[in-house]
């Protein structure tokens, strides 16, 4: 794999080509572990799939076909060729560059279907010889011609032979052995909705994902709101589902990525027991499966893990793969930031770091760093959590954070959600405010995947399996809906009204000015066995009160915090940096001795930025400039 820009016309992944019979079974397949799928076009400027094993390439006119999409977010997809009757079905695809494939070729084929098409008599008379050139990436006029396709009526014999063809438009979900279900039919008039993506990783990001595919054990870290987990995706989208395993220190944390925690992935409990035991643990038949099949192992909220545990896990990988390699040859991808909230500690003795562990330098082979803000615009906020996050409360800030206490920011109903440093303080508050408001309770129970395992569900899932709710109720969106029109995780608004009818379902006025019915949503996971479970819930949590550690990755709207609890280094800078901005935030009670970063972790990061800074020094001196974002 390389860093370069993917063009989108292009898969690595693992391809299973069948022929079939008229009664749709395989007649003959073949297997291909590692192909290359290309996108191109043959010498009529016809669309075509060749697939290559490396000694003979396939190719396939793209004419007639129909895709089966449902499993794409997993990395796979069918692609069934109508003439042919050959199904090609693509699987250990890296989810974002089948999606960006899937979307070219969508795009590309509908364009094609626009233009001229010449008959068998008349490529006969061209007399020209066959070539195959690959497809030009996705541009703004490929998108234009869509949307005018879509927006614009179109003539009889377009529609008809757009319907016929079941083309890529056309995407049909399906169980993987069903391969005969209709394709849903195009809406020529549907608005415009096509454009090309417009987020893009910054440099340090770009960086960083360049790192990773190339190979390297990477550890990254940034302040908070430096856009981690938005780039802990991205990565995850560009690596190989069936080798990739994605876990994080807390379930909640893991749930946002898809994964399970690093302790269920481990299979060794809580660490705390003799190597020799935990060796013996990871031995077992499901657990073995997953060391001996990961290759690239990613750890988000990497802060919260301990060195110790961090060590027998090094051991483990080591054991288990048979393997004299660092982790065992695991790829590692970790993520998180040491000012944060620490590891729990255990007893009188206090916790040690990951950076702590004695295998760290030997398996981290590149640290690097995250330095610009996203969450937060306004500078001086930034400046102030940049103090707040090293340990530093100085005179200014701490006259701004005591002013705060004044601030009004509650508005249309909607009042600030308190930050608690205690989940007791948390579930208090927020069942005596549902208690104190008038009218009847509303039971909102979720539908889990496997009702035997509601404990490691309760763990993963960031919503609870009864949600209790009133007219009235402060509430707190769960999960990104529409990051458009402002329905983001950590959205706050206020329940105005239930539906009529069986459900009932609860309409929100959220603080972005959108009133919205929300509807049940999915989250999905991995349990320690490997199984994925799922759990189907409104997206929503009473926002009276939410924990510091459950506030992790949110942008809050408005919150309230009282710091007077502060137990743990770095935790009035979490608290402090949920906050959207400045005018959002009222800090209670606010005593400048609560700020305290780490000793050893300030240390950590004075270290690399030493570092960092050494090796651009030398590569100045040596004139090579354009490799540093490859290294930094």
């Amino acid at each position: 794999m390389s860093g370069g820009e993917d063009t989108g016309a292009q898969l690595q992944c693992c391809v299973t080509t069948e022929h079939l019979n008229a009664s749709g079974q395989a007649t003959r397949r073949q297997v291909i572990r590692k192909a290359s799928v290309l996108l191109g076009r043959n010498e009529f400027q016809e669309l075509i799939l060749r697939i290559h094993d490396g000694k003979v390439p396939q190719n396939y006119s793209l004419k007639k076909f129909r895709l089966f999409t449902k499993f794409a977010r997993d990395g796979k997809c069918t692609v069934k060729l109508l003439p042919e009757n050959i199904q090609v079905l693509i699987s250990n695809c890296p989810p974002d560059q089948l999606s960006l494939f899937l979307r070219t070729l969508n795009i590309k084929h509908q364009v094609a279907l626009s233009g001229k098409t010449l008959s068998a008599r008349e490529k006969l008379k061209a007399g020209l010889p066959r070539s195959f050139e690959a497809i030009s990436p996705l541009q703004q006029k490929d998108i234009q011609k869509v949307n005018e396709l879509r927006s614009n009526a179109v003539p009889k014999e377009l529609s008809d032979r757009t319907n016929r063809t079941a083309g890529a438009g056309q995407q049909v979900k399906r169980s993987r052995s069903d391969c005969t279900s209709s394709p849903v039919k195009a809406n020529p008039s549907k608005k415009p909705v096509l454009s090309l993506p417009t987020r893009r990783l910054n440099k340090g990001q770009a960086a960083i994902l360049n790192a990773v595919l190339t190979g390297k054990n990477v550890f990254f870290t940034g302040s908070a709101g430096t856009g981690k987990s938005f780039l802990l995706k991205r990565i995850l989208g560009s690596l190989p589902p069936k080798s990739t395993f994605a876990t994080a220190s807390t379930g909640v944390a893991a749930c946002h990525i898809g994964g399970t925690t690093l302790h269920n992935f481990a299979g060794i409990g809580s660490g705390s027991a003799p190597l020799e035991q935990c060796i013996e643990l990871a031995q077992r038949p499901g657990v073995r499966q997953h060391w001996t099949s990961c290759r690239h192992l990613v750890i988000d909220e990497i802060s919260m893990v301990d060195a110790a545990f961090f060590d027998k896990l090094e051991s483990v990988a080591r054991s288990v793969r048979r393997s004299t390699e660092p982790f065992g040859g695991i790829q590692l991808i970790i993520c998180g930031d040491f000012l944060q909230l620490p590891p729990v500690s255990k007893g009188k003795e206090k916790a040690k770091f990951c950076f702590q562990a004695r295998c760290w330098r030997k398996v981290i082979q590149v640290n690097l760093e995250l330095t610009e803000v996203r969450r937060q615009t306004d500078q001086t906020f930034i400046a102030l959590l940049q103090a707040v996050r090293v340990g530093r409360a100085t005179e200014e800030v701490t006259n701004k954070l005591i002013a705060s206490v004044y601030r009004q920011i509650d508005r249309d109903g909607i009042v600030a959600t308190r930050l608690c440093t205690h989940k007791d303080d948390v579930e208090l508050t927020n069942d005596n405010k549902l208690q104190q408001l008038p009218g009847s309770t509303r039971v909102f129970e979720a539908l889990d995947s496997d009702p035997a395992l509601v404990r490691i569900i309760d763990a993963h899932s960031p919503v609870s399996r009864l949600l209790h709710l009133k007219v009235g109720a402060q509430v707190m969106l769960t999960k990104n809906l529409d990051v458009t029109r402002g329905l983001v995780n950590g959205a706050r608004g206020v329940v105005v009204a239930f539906e009529p009818g069986k459900h009932g379902l609860p309409r929100v006025r959220f603080l972005c000015g959108v009133t919205e019915v929300l509807k049940l949503e999915r989250w999905v996971f991995k349990s320690g066995g490997g199984a994925h479970l799922s759990r189907q819930q409104l997206p929503l949590k009473l926002a009276w009160a939410i924990s510091i550690h459950k506030s992790q990755g949110m942008t809050l709207d408005c919150v309230e915090i009282s710091l007077a609890r502060v137990f743990e280094s770095g935790q009035a800078y979490v608290a402090l940096s949920r906050a959207r901005s400045l005018e959002s935030l009222r800090v209670m009670d606010f005593d400048p001795r609560v700020v305290r970063a780490d000793p050893d972790a300030l240390v950590f990061y004075k270290n690399l930025r030493k570092e960092r800074l050494l090796m651009q020094t030398v590569m100045d001196d040596y004139g090579d400039r354009s490799n540093k974002e490859n290294i930094w």
